[in-house]
């Protein structure tokens, strides 16, 4: 799918055009508005975060391409209000993983009184960091610049206490796709900076390796609780150097078939600590599980999970809150060199969101599948600066 990267200077035909700062998919442009003179109009207003909700996305909903698909007003990802769809393109388009990633890359950890399930992990994450390059080529990475798009559908929210269960079938909404594009920056190795466009909403997050944060066109800015923290999307096939460091802390917990790929399968536990940094004193942070998916015939990374469980306290301060549940898994493939390391160009992640502990119990699934169009290591004049996080953060998150 082609992506658009330039939009007409609409103040004067003769001037130059403007590089949009991130590209947009062309099914995206096209639903953008009526006609032409409206499409760039809306996407002049698409660089202006704020101004996102009232010229971009009201003008997609009155379009002839997207009215047929939409019995109401607000149906991106089956969502109840333009609140509700920000908050679903955050936990699926900008999540974290709860891991520091070191300045210095180490590709061994010592074996000295390790178990027998810690040493093959560590194994199977020496032959993975040999198939993406090995580590003079991951070594030689100091920043990388990517451009890619997505498309996204999700189900309602429906009642049920498991598959068996469900009042209704958890089922993907038919021919309702959100389409988008995103732009990620990075500088070794906790920086960075992500701006992520759908459907004519933006969310952008980032870390300046002191705080991680995100803000959206309909919300502020907050800063995420805890240590600065790396975004899962480097975990699927874009950052092996971060994917290694994660797991050479792992255990090899057994094998598995993913895709008629035979795998070794690793698994990191947040430890305590840092899941505690996390809460707050309306919430708890019970467990976040990794997993990750080697093949054995390649050495490559081709599936990556993880599942965190949050309490949710209740008002009255009883032990009976709330729990949400978020299950994420990325299968991924497409694998090509760039400048020697081996970058996975396209996957498909299914999240899916899980509430119960209250009177009636709901299950969401929301998919995305994602395409790399561009990636390049060692930006040229990329500063502490572009990562700074927006001025009028929260830092009382």
């Amino acid at each position: 799918m082609k992506m658009r990267k330039l939009c007409p200077n609409l103040d004067n035909e003769d001037g130059l055009e403007t590089v949009l700062e991130v590209p947009v998919p062309e099914e995206m442009f096209t639903k953008m508005g009526s006609n032409a003179t409206g499409r760039w109009r809306n996407m002049h207003a698409l660089m202006k975060a704020h101004a996102v909700v009232t010229a971009v996305a009201a003008d997609m909903r009155t379009t002839p391409a997207s009215s047929s698909s939409m019995s109401n007003v607000n149906m991106h990802l089956q969502s109840k209000s333009d609140n509700e769809f920000v908050a679903l393109l955050k936990i699926v388009g900008s999540p974290l993983i709860p891991f520091h990633v070191p300045l210095q890359f180490c590709l061994s950890r010592p074996i000295n009184d390790t178990s027998i399930e810690a040493s093959t992990a560590n194994y199977i994450v020496q032959q993975y960091v040999a198939a993406c390059g090995g580590p003079a080529a991951l070594n030689s990475v100091k920043s990388m610049y990517a451009v890619g798009q997505v498309r996204m559908q999700g189900s309602e929210m429906v009642a049920g206490e498991d598959e068996g269960t469900t009042t209704t079938p958890v089922r993907l909404g038919k021919g309702n796709f959100e389409v988008g594009g995103f732009v990620l920056w990075q500088k070794n190795p906790n920086l960075w900076f992500l701006e992520l466009v759908v459907s004519g909403f933006k969310i952008s997050a980032g870390s300046d390796g002191k705080v991680a944060w995100n803000q959206s066109s309909t919300q502020p800015s907050q800063a995420h609780r805890g240590p600065p923290r790396p975004l899962r999307r480097f975990f699927q096939g874009l950052d092996p150097r971060c994917t290694a460091s994660l797991f050479l802390d792992a255990v090899c917990i057994g094998e598995q078939t993913v895709n008629n790929e035979d795998c070794f399968v690793l698994k990191v536990e947040t430890p305590a600590d840092i899941l505690k940094a996390q809460c707050s004193p309306n919430t708890e942070v019970i467990h976040h599980t990794v997993w990750g998916y080697f093949s054995q015939r390649t050495g490559l990374l081709v599936k990556f999970g993880d599942t965190k469980l949050v309490r949710v306290k209740s008002a009255r301060g009883k032990s009976d809150g709330v729990f949400w549940e978020t299950s994420m898994e990325s299968t991924i493939d497409d694998y090509k060199y760039v400048d020697s390391v081996n970058i996975a160009h396209g996957g498909r992640t299914l999240t899916t969101l899980y509430r119960y502990g209250g009177a009636v119990n709901h299950r969401r699934r929301i998919e995305e599948k994602w395409k790399i169009e561009e990636v390049d290591f060692n930006i040229c004049g990329l500063c502490l600066e572009s990562f700074l996080p927006p001025s009028d953060m929260n830092n009382d998150h």
